[in-house]
């Protein structure tokens, strides 16, 4: 019986999914192949049907880990977005954790299609922390919100003094809060 339309677009999806959850979570040398196929119930053998490289796999989960931070966090205020960007649920690997903090230091050490991919994302970024009408001043103000946003979180997530994990995302709140630009 031959396979829906939809099959192959579905599986490279479950596949994306499942990369982009256990990318964030142990980095590029610590996910494999196998991991990802594992994770999203496909063999080893399905992976060249939809990837050539795992560093392909790597800069395309990235994006589709970003892009599933975007639909949870549109239409919130932004306000709401920086609780719960700076939340404790994002600190502890407990929601779909955003790429841009997460995988820091990892992205660095890889090829220059997933930096390229990681600068792309950075910049909408800090797109999303401007306000619609804004000017020269708001885009410096979303620059610092977005690197205040995810030095806040990557640091926090490397803290094993809980008390000043907590103590630092609220501090970054209270700034980010700052630099939140007034709708006028």
């Amino acid at each position: 019986m031959p396979w829906n339309e939809d099959h192959k677009s579905q599986t490279r999806q479950r596949i994306l999914e499942s990369a982009a959850v256990l990318f964030s979570r142990q980095g590029f040398d610590g996910t494999s192949i196998d991991n990802v196929m594992e994770h999203a119930g496909l063999t080893r053998g399905a992976f060249y049907t939809h990837f050539s490289s795992k560093s392909e796999l790597y800069a395309e989960a990235l994006s589709t880990a970003a892009q599933k931070n975007i639909v949870r966090l549109k239409g919130a205020c932004p306000s709401d977005r920086v609780f719960d960007y700076l939340s404790d649920a994002h600190r502890k690997n407990e929601t779909i954790n955003c790429p841009l903090a997460c995988l820091v230091s990892d992205v660095a050490q890889q090829d220059q299609s997933v930096r390229d991919t990681y600068t792309r994302l950075f910049a909408g970024f800090v797109s999303h922390c401007q306000s619609p009408d804004s000017d020269p001043n708001d885009r410096k103000q979303a620059m610092q919100q977005a690197v205040l946003l995810i030095g806040g979180i990557a640091i926090s997530r490397n803290l094993t003094d809980e008390p000043l994990a907590q103590e630092l995302l609220d501090v970054c709140r209270s700034l980010a809060l700052e630099l939140v630009p007034t709708q006028g």
